[in-house]
């Protein structure tokens, strides 16, 4: 069955509307580099597929677990793999937020720490 000629418009759209699955699977997309058909494969799906996950809302917080199975249900997807992105893209945008935090004295105080591990871990070699 072909799809329908709306589909890969609607799915485009929806990547770039806040709190579908859409907006976050054009994101991770972003982050990691990948083609759709390198997600595709990475979802142990089609790219046909994904247009339709975009078009889902995200799993609300209150009932991520149950919403998660429904649309891994519904569309045929590995829910852990999917849970995967989608909080890895969550991830991503709360340290995000939080380097642009203007409570926070300097954006880059996680890095400096790191920066200062390795100074001390380099002097015990």
């Amino acid at each position: 069955m072909t799809p329908p000629v709306w589909l890969k418009i609607a799915a485009q759209r929806s990547g770039q509307q806040a709190g579908t699955l859409g907006h976050t699977l054009a994101r991770y997309q972003e982050m990691e580099e990948r083609s759709t058909e390198a997600l595709a494969a990475e979802l142990d799906c089609t790219p046909e597929t994904l247009q339709w996950l975009s078009l889902c809302r995200n799993p609300s917080e209150d009932r991520f677990a149950e919403h998660l199975f429904e649309i891994s249900k519904r569309f045929a997807v590995d829910s852990q793999k999917l849970a995967a992105v989608i909080r890895r893209v969550e991830v991503m945008k709360a340290l995000s937020e939080g380097s642009q935090d203007a409570d926070q004295p300097d954006g880059n105080a996680m890095l400096l720490a790191a920066r200062d591990r390795l100074r001390d871990d380099e002097g015990k070699s």
